[in-house]
């Protein structure tokens, strides 16, 4: 089918790209699906978009939809068959952000050698795979995001001796390592943009995206960066500028060029013959751009906040690279892949994770990290109500030919217990509400460090005191539209991502037993209560509920393959049963801050779990539960 202005809105909904366009567009204006849905509604034709809209939008923007949704042609095809097994499938992943772990020389920043020394620690939580963020040479202007040498340590980190001992460490214990791969772009310091800056005429030109000025003195479109500013550096010398969707040192590379695609493959087949068990693939489907790069429509750039998203979110050519980079390297080893996503929907992600195209094993969509309508750095209190609408529909409707990745929390986002609810009160239960929704569901629960010890933001008194780079140019661009410092540091504070990238708070120790040095950035005031140390010791911890729900899940295959079966209940309510083979778990969560009415067939259950300690009548504010049936 091709999309045109005198297509329907009801035929545009068959697009993956159109569905899933469509469904953002909707959440971000507190709207369901269900509006578009309906016949009078799925009958307009686009063409009339501008009209109803009042104006919000205009023709270009009609004919760029139409033309997103031509981009992709592929549709997801039906798959009726059984889950297929695998170890990843199975598996609970445990984020480490190094620099934030464990120091070992005193330095003030987490390193290899303090990770090997804290596998006992993640052997006893449960954990199968470790999944570490970039650890590769860098100079640092985004924690590690901008690589210098992929086949490198960072020497803050350690050594490439350190990094085998470690790997060794891992799989002497029984776990598996996973690596962040960071190949949208690289640091300008990289030997290749070096090379293409010096030497006009070397095959690393055209590893890059290198463009003239538009008219002699501006920049060649009107992209902006996620960091702040235009997404193009100029080089004055050269008369041309260079892509970086990211910070001015990490510079875009160019995936239409086979030789660029090359080398990216050789280099990652280096570190599987190495032995590691996969990677994490950083803003993967950002690698293909619009051929010619064009200008970024200005309606959908006040509707992102980002001018030119539409033109690589979900480039053209993005479904060819991952498949050949699959061919030509995750195919011939036993390892797992996911791949952060950002902007793509459920019907996108099923064509990038279905078994049968043999692209990526799952992705990280971020829908459910705000609630509709809500950007990062809003304030405001997450409703749960909205989490349980969103994972259900990818609960019901992702198929067997996919699967999913579990997560609330990462090195780009708050602690998901603040958001919900920070009254210190509520802290320990809601971390263990959030436990048994991420190891009851189906797909694979990816932890980050801290989570299974509850911890919570932490509260920036200064700009001084973030390291963040996101979050510094955000503030310095608040205070240029007229906010006062006040203003600006209580909304960095509400979604800086330095809130996951404090020292993890190991004992009440000096420095949270993180470093016997001066640590990076300041640890969360909050570690002489919340830390691993005294909650290994203590039954009820979040800690030891982390361990009891990991267990559950590793004993009992219908929490993960089993059917998702969802209970009718009022929205404030959660409750579904996992089933597989005879064996069957319900699980009863109330979403909300009040008492809610308990379903009645819960007490012919056996509890097996629950983040309160007995059963009343009532369900008590955030209570979760697990039964056995």
């Amino acid at each position: 089918m091709v999309y045109s202005r005198e297509s329907r809105i009801k035929d545009v909904l068959k697009s993956p790209v159109g569905h899933d366009v469509i469904a953002k567009l909707l959440m971000q204006a507190g709207k369901s699906m269900a509006l578009v849905e309906n016949p009078i509604v799925g009958n307009i034709k686009l063409k009339s978009l501008p009209k109803l809209s009042r104006g919000l939008v205009d023709d270009s923007f009609v004919d760029l939809l139409a033309s997103l949704f031509n981009s992709v042609p592929d549709t997801p095809q039906p798959y009726d068959g059984p889950i297929q097994r695998a170890w990843w499938k199975e598996a609970v992943v445990y984020q480490i952000y190094p620099r934030s772990f464990q120091d070992s020389n005193g330095d003030g920043i987490g390193d290899l050698n303090g990770i090997t020394q804290r596998l006992d620690y993640l052997k006893e939580l449960g954990v199968d795979v470790l999944w570490l963020s970039p650890i590769y040479d860098s100079p640092n202007d985004d924690n590690g995001y901008d690589i210098r040498d992929y086949k490198a340590i960072m020497k803050e980190f350690g050594t490439m001796e350190d990094f085998n001992r470690l790997l060794d460490g891992v799989h002497a214990r029984g776990m598996k390592l996973i690596m962040d791969l960071v190949i949208n772009h690289t640091s300008d310091e990289h030997a290749w943009f070096k090379e293409a800056l010096q030497n006009p005429d070397s095959p690393c030109r055209d590893y890059y995206l290198f463009r003239p000025a538009k008219d002699g003195k501006t920049p060649p479109n009107n992209w902006t960066s996620f960091f702040s500013g235009s997404a193009w550096n100029h080089y004055p010398e050269q008369s041309f500028w260079a892509l970086h969707l990211f910070s001015k040192k990490q510079m875009d590379l160019n995936w239409d060029n086979p030789a660029l695609r090359s080398s990216v493959y050789e280099m990652i087949n280096w570190w599987l013959q190495k032995g590691i068990d996969g990677f994490r693939l950083d803003v993967i489907n950002y690698i293909s751009k619009a051929e010619g790069l064009p200008d970024g429509n200005e309606t959908v750039g006040k509707l992102m906040g980002f001018t030119g998203v539409e033109h690589y979110f979900y480039g053209p050519n993005l479904h060819r690279c991952l498949q050949e980079m699959h061919e030509n390297t995750f195919s011939r080893y036993d390892v797992m892949t996911v791949g952060e996503t950002p902007g793509v929907g459920i019907e996108m992600a099923k064509l990038l994770t279905d078994e049968r195209r043999k692209e990526l094993d799952m992705v990280f969509s971020f829908d459910h990290l705000e609630n509709p309508g809500k950007a990062r750095f809003d304030l405001y209190r997450y409703d749960l109500r909205c989490l349980k609408e969103i994972l259900c529909d990818w609960q019901q409707h992702y198929g067997n030919a996919s699967w999913n990745s579990l997560f609330f929390e990462n090195h780009d986002n708050p602690r998901m217990v603040s958001k919900i609810n920070p009254d210190p009160a509520f802290r320990e239960v809601i971390a263990k509400l959030l436990a048994v929704i991420q190891f009851t569901l189906k797909g694979t629960p990816f932890v980050f460090q801290g989570q299974e010890l509850g911890m919570v933001n932490a509260s920036f008194s200064s700009i001084d005191e973030l390291r963040d780079i996101e979050s510094i140019n955000l503030y310095h661009e608040l205070l240029q539209k007229g906010k006062s410092e006040a203003e600006a540091l209580t909304i960095i504070n509400g979604g800086s991502r330095d809130h996951a990238r404090t020292p993890m708070q190991w004992s009440g120790e000096p420095n949270a037993g993180f470093t016997a040095g001066e640590p990076w950035i300041r640890p969360n005031a909050s570690y002489p209560a919340i830390n691993a140390e005294s909650e290994q010791q203590d039954a009820q911890s979040v800690f030891a509920f982390y361990k009891q729900v990991i267990a559950l899940r590793h004993q009992n295959p219908a929490l993960v393959y089993g059917e998702f079966a969802l209970e009718p209940t009022p929205r404030e309510l959660f409750c579904y049963r996992r089933v597989l083979d005879g064996a069957e778990f319900y699980i009863e969560i109330n979403l909300t801050e009040q008492p809610q009415k308990r379903k009645a067939k819960a007490s012919a259950y056996t509890p097996v779990l629950s983040n309160y300690t007995k059963p009343l009548e009532m369900l008590r504010p955030y209570e979760a539960t697990i039964y056995r049936i």
